[in-house]
């Protein structure tokens, strides 16, 4: 895992107090200093996977004081190489259980949130990359040319705002889910009327064989779906790029999107039909499976009572994402017959 260099001022303690605090923290070094004699300054590198603990036991006992505050940076290098500290002695077995259970090789919950929260911002940017996407996108289907397809989905910028929705979902975070809906839901609304103008202006075939592919859901295409929600969420939580995951999750939703457009700008509404289906399927699958990866990584509320709240929402949420998903099976299923 990487490490992390984590900023703490707090208000000016006893000596021993900092000691008892820092005792059981698992890092690679520390440094401590004095601003003013009513407050201090802790600087400390520690892994990835252990700064989320480091945050919220500083956080639990300042977080009411005055001047509280702590900033998490990215470390590119350390020259000279540090070395972890032994443990230390006369750390307790409870202790070393708790930070067990929850060591799951994964960044802290608060970089997650300044990773959703910058990748779902409705900007000018965003709005360029989903029009270019969806042009893009359209003429490889038209074309039949993967390579073209490939091209739009790397520019599509789809990966954040559905990942901000899973963990809006697992953490119960209703503003962030809200964001996160509003984000997808212009970058959908985009791509579907550029989509639909190229239907309009071009002679769009559905026998192509880009497109038919894309006019029917089979078990591989729910498949990839979960299989592209669960990297992505591994993509945040372990800290890796996301660039070419991004591109697995935009290849589950962007092309049977514009194919939803193209078809019906062009009067071919049956199989437009089939492409909605097939991306509603994958937006589905996409969601759930983001859920189950970010709940077995570990990603928790701060709090009991946020954790028990969390709880019921993910629950209610996965009830609807999975009840949706039966739904369009079985609307699948008798459309077959």
């Amino acid at each position: 895992m990487p490490q992390r260099l984590i900023q703490i001022t707090f208000p000016a303690v006893p000596p021993d107090d900092i000691a008892r605090m820092t005792k059981d923290i698992q890092m690679v070094n520390m440094w401590q200093d004095q601003l003013h004699p009513d407050q201090n300054i802790m600087q400390l590198i520690a892994p990835a996977e252990d700064c989320e603990n480091i945050m919220d036991h500083f956080q639990q006992r300042f977080g009411n004081a005055p001047g509280f505050n702590i900033m998490l940076m990215s470390i590119e290098a350390v020259v000279p190489r540090p070395k972890a500290e032994p443990k230390q002695k006369n750390e307790t077995n409870n202790s070393i259980e708790k930070r067990s259970a929850n060591n799951k090789h994964r960044v802290s919950r608060e970089e997650l949130y300044a990773d959703m929260n910058t990748g779902i911002i409705i900007n000018r940017t965003f709005i360029t990359l989903t029009i270019l996407s969806s042009i893009v996108a359209a003429i490889g289907l038209m074309r039949n040319d993967i390579a073209i397809i490939i091209g739009a989905m790397v520019i599509a910028p789809l990966l954040t705002p559905n990942m901000a929705l899973a963990l809006a979902t697992t953490l119960g975070d209703t503003q962030l889910g809200k964001d996160a809906l509003k984000t997808n839901f212009i970058g959908i609304f985009l791509a579907i009327v550029f989509s639909v103008c190229v239907g309009i202006i071009f002679n769009v075939d559905a026998g192509v064989p880009a497109i038919a592919s894309r006019t029917a859901i089979t078990i591989s295409d729910i498949i990839l779906a979960f299989a592209a929600g669960s990297a992505g969420a591994l993509a945040f939580t372990t800290g890796f790029s996301g660039a070419l995951i991004g591109v697995m999750v935009a290849v589950a939703l962007m092309p049977p999107l514009v194919t939803v457009g193209m078809l019906t700008g062009s009067g071919q509404f049956l199989p437009a039909m089939g492409a909605l289906m097939l991306f509603s399927a994958n937006l589905i699958c996409v969601n759930l499976a983001g859920v189950i990866t970010f709940i077995l990584q570990g990603v928790r509320p701060r709090t009991w009572w946020e954790a028990d709240q969390a709880k019921k929402a993910t629950a209610k949420a996965s009830i609807v994402w999975g009840g949706l998903l039966l739904a369009l099976i079985i609307i699948v299923y008798f459309t077959a017959q």
